[in-house]
């Protein structure tokens, strides 16, 4: 066969290829546009969650979307849009969409995983593992410990959450504590679920040594004296249980010394003792303890 003829052969393979793939382009575009979106599907990114709560938050995002998805051709879809309009929200780590042969939109996320709930005044957000914020949304709720408190840059969430993490791992407490009121970071309060008083866990310092402070205030202390007998019991100082009786008042009534008056020393000349600048000497005897009345 002469070059030119293999040319030939090779140039008319070559312009027959491109006219099917000419066709088939037209072909998909024609179905496409007969073609509508049948519904959405909503999977859970790559981490095999489940978690309905997601899911129903992301379809009731997408009805929002300000164009029609569903019922509309697939030829006017924009995948890449949809993504976009989903990962304004913080809530996702990462958002893919794409559309199957059989007309479905298909939208794959990777939720950002909250390990607190923080309310903060009037706010209230989520926080993940790197601290990063999460809006609280009602269609993204949560279930996970609460942490109330003032914070600022200087002392942000993020800093309770090896508390949180020990709690959370330990089995005892973590049926214990209810939630977390936090008022610095040397003071860190555990609210236990058995109401009526907090626990002062300090920082986040010595965490194994303040357990076993816990479990010897509940072992040894509260069920002789009484579970309301306390409204704290601080287990932050270095070997010390320092547990503050609700009843503020004191336990005994408080003595003082009263001077009472001698109608004889009114008849003593006081001239004389105010010129010399001194005073009168009084009688020992003369001094009564009175106790004061109890409060």
């Amino acid at each position: 066969m002469s070059p030119t003829v293999k040319n030939i052969l090779k140039y008319s393979i070559l312009a027959a290829l491109l006219a099917y793939v000419g066709c088939i382009w037209v072909w998909a575009q024609e179905e496409a546009d007969r073609h509508s979106c049948k519904g959405v599907i909503v999977s859970m990114g790559d981490r095999g969650l489940s978690d309905t709560i997601t899911v129903r938050g992301v379809k009731s995002e997408l009805m929002k979307y300000p164009r029609k998805i569903v019922g509309a051709r697939t030829s006017t879809i924009n995948t890449l849009d949809i993504e976009k309009y989903l990962m304004r929200l913080n809530n996702f780590e990462n958002v893919q969409c794409f559309l199957s042969t059989n007309g479905v939109l298909n939208v794959r996320i990777t939720p950002m995983i909250p390990e607190i709930r923080v309310f903060d005044g009037n706010r209230s957000y989520y926080v993940n593992k790197d601290g990063k914020r999460i809006d609280s949304k009602a269609e993204f709720y949560a279930d996970v410990p609460i942490v109330t408190g003032r914070f600022s840059d200087s002392f942000t969430p993020q800093m309770v959450l090896p508390v949180v993490r020990f709690v959370q791992k330990d089995p005892v407490l973590n049926k214990l504590v209810a939630m977390y009121e936090v008022k610095d970071a040397d003071n860190i309060m555990l609210v236990p679920r058995i109401t009526g008083h907090v626990i002062n866990f300090g920082d986040t310092t010595r965490m194994t040594e303040k357990r076993r402070m816990i479990m010897t205030a509940y072992k040894n202390i509260i069920p002789y004296k009484g579970w309301n007998e306390y409204d704290t019991i601080s287990v932050k100082f270095r070997g010390q249980i320092v547990a503050t009786r609700r009843n503020k008042a004191p336990l005994y009534p408080i003595e003082t010394f009263i001077e009472e008056e001698d109608p004889e020393d009114a008849t003593l000349p006081t001239e004389g003792l105010a010129a010399s600048g001194t005073t009168p000497a009084v009688d020992s005897s003369k001094l009564h303890q009175k106790p004061l009345p109890p409060p």
